[in-house]
C-alpha cells in the first residue's frame, strides 16, 4: 500500500486512468462486436454505420494508448475484409 503523500496521489490518479481506459476498451470491443453481428446477419445498411463507429473507437483507443496502433490497424483491416467477404 502507498505510504507517502505522493504515492497515495499517484495511486488515485492510476485508478482514475484505469477506469477511463477500461471504459474506452469496453466501447471498442462492443462496437467491433456489433459490426461482426451485423455482418453475420448480412445487414449491409447497419454495417456501414457501425463500421465507422468501430473505426472511431479503435482509433481513439490507439491514440490514447489503450491498444497499440498496429493492433488497431489489424482489427480495422480484418473488419473490412470480413465485410468484403460477406458482400460477395
Amino acid at each position: 500500500m502507498a505510504i507517502t503523500k505522493n504515492a497515495k496521489k499517484a495511486n488515485r490518479v492510476s485508478i482514475r486512468k484505469r477506469e477511463v481506459n477500461d471504459r474506452r476498451r469496453r466501447t471498442m470491443r462492443e462496437t467491433v462486436k456489433t459490426v461482426r453481428v451485423s455482418i453475420a446477419k448480412k445487414d449491409t445498411k447497419a454495417v456501414k454505420t457501425e463500421l465507422s463507429a468501430a473505426f472511431k473507437a479503435l482509433d481513439k483507443a490507439a491514440k490514447r494508448g489503450v491498444i497499440k496502433k498496429g493492433t488497431a490497424d489489424r482489427k480495422k483491416s480484418r473488419l473490412a475484409k470480413a465485410i468484403a467477404k460477406s458482400a460477395k
